[in-house]
């Protein structure tokens, strides 16, 4: 019995069966574009822990600051006894994300507590109660967030009732709504908004500029300047929901900047850290500061030890130009799924941004989604050592997020395993 299934074994017997796991082995180290499992077998890695390790496993200046700060304290809970890194972190995101309108931010430990907390202060400062969704959206496993995901399965079977107020309406999914413009998909949904809720009854739009779990769906252009531009004249807060697409993913410091896009709320978390817990809400001062004092927090939220990561975190994303690496990826990624996309009709489109790229695997000749296919071209991947991971609705996106750290011989090793699964 190797040492992963002795691991699996005691799995079994200790850990709740509806915590799932994508492979069959057990992590030792990490670093780069690699994870080798406890026994020694090396993976090249295309997941990034779902897009947290932008800055690559154990990055030195992470290392380092975590250190530093593990032997200074470990915990005080900012709403007993603040520290300066908090403001640190602070600071950074209200420079970093777009506007150049004031800002301030909140700190909390996971994407659905940001997203949460957005929709909590868009409520507060337009006392609406309503909040407008997308198809195909995911923003987290929480009571609320289930509400605001679309997918059942696995994310909310059984596991309702949900918040109320919120309303759903279609996505600009180029490949699935006829090639629909960014102008005129916006004005459909806009209208069903108008329609069905009342634009004055809205506290906020939220959106991922490129949906995540949903299938890494790219929105026609103009789709979201659409919105955004409806939102202000509504008086509707524009909240972009940047967990994924944030921090160098999309070859921008966020999604939303490839359409000049500037949301009032931004959520974001996953690579802000460099593998840490934190999270979260950066926007318009007015919004920000509209709720009254305690009415944001949590014990947790903005730990000393994940704040020293994301300042150490964001300082390598500068020093190195991850933004620039992540473009680098998507010239070659990209090059080696359209080659394999041009000689296997299962590939009904290549699509995404930076090193967040996917390809959508249907039935030869039509757009019905083959989940089965999909799964077996990810599990040929596993087996011969690249760790890939799927997404969609309809189970059928094989996605891409390799550390913008990864190197040329590892992201060609990982293509070459890649285009072997295909056949």
């Amino acid at each position: 019995m190797t040492s992963s299934e002795e691991l699996h074994k005691r799995r079994g017997a200790a850990v709740a069966r509806g915590v799932g796991s994508v492979i069959p082995a057990y992590v030792a180290t990490a670093s780069g574009g690699t994870i080798t499992d406890v026994d020694g077998r090396e993976w090249i890695d295309f997941a990034a822990g779902i897009a947290v390790t932008n800055v690559g496993n154990s990055a030195p200046a992470v290392v380092e600051a975590v250190r530093a700060q593990v032997e200074r304290f470990t915990h005080t809970c900012f709403m007993v006894a603040p520290y300066e890194s908090y403001v640190a972190v602070c600071e950074q995101l209200n420079a970093l994300t777009p506007g150049g309108f004031e800002k301030r931010s909140a700190l909390f430990n996971s994407g659905a507590e940001a997203v949460e907390n957005a929709v909590k202060i868009a409520r507060h400062a337009t006392g609406r109660p309503a909040v407008v969704v997308f198809d195909h959206a995911y923003h987290g496993r929480t009571n609320l967030t289930m509400a605001l995901t679309a997918k059942n399965m696995p994310y909310k079977h059984r596991f309702g009732p949900f918040a109320g107020e919120i309303h759903r309406v279609p996505m600009s999914y180029p490949l699935r709504d006829g090639g629909l413009d960014g102008a005129t998909a916006a004005a459909r949904a806009i209208e069903l908004v108008e329609k069905q809720v009342g634009a004055e009854n809205v506290a906020a739009l939220l959106i991922e500029p490129i949906q995540g779990e949903g299938g890494f769906v790219v929105p026609a252009p103009g789709f979201l300047p659409a919105l955004r531009e409806w939102a202000t004249t509504a008086g509707v807060v524009f909240v972009a929901d940047e967990i994924q697409t944030g921090f160098c993913r999309t070859g921008d410091w966020f999604a939303c900047q490839h359409e000049g896009v500037e949301p009032d709320l931004i959520t974001l978390a996953k690579g802000i850290a460099g593998g840490l817990p934190l999270a979260a809400v950066t926007g318009r001062a007015e919004l920000m500061d509209a709720v009254h004092v305690g009415g944001l927090g949590g014990t947790y939220g903005g730990n000393p030890i994940a704040c020293a990561a994301a300042l150490a975190a964001i300082e390598t994303m500068h020093e190195l130009d991850l933004a620039g690496a992540a473009r680098q990826i998507e010239a070659v990624l990209g090059a080696r799924l359209r080659a394999i996309a041009a000689r296997d009709p299962r590939i009904a489109e290549v699509r995404g941004r930076g090193a967040m790229l996917a390809v959508e695997i249907v039935v030869p000749g039509s757009l019905t989604p083959d989940p089965v296919a999909t799964a077996a071209i990810s599990a040929a991947c596993h087996a011969a050592g690249l760790l890939t991971l799927t997404c969609g609705t309809y189970g059928n996106v094989l996605r891409f997020l390799p550390p913008l750290v990864i190197s040329a011989d590892e992201l060609h090793r990982g293509l070459d395993i890649l285009d072997a699964a295909f056949g």
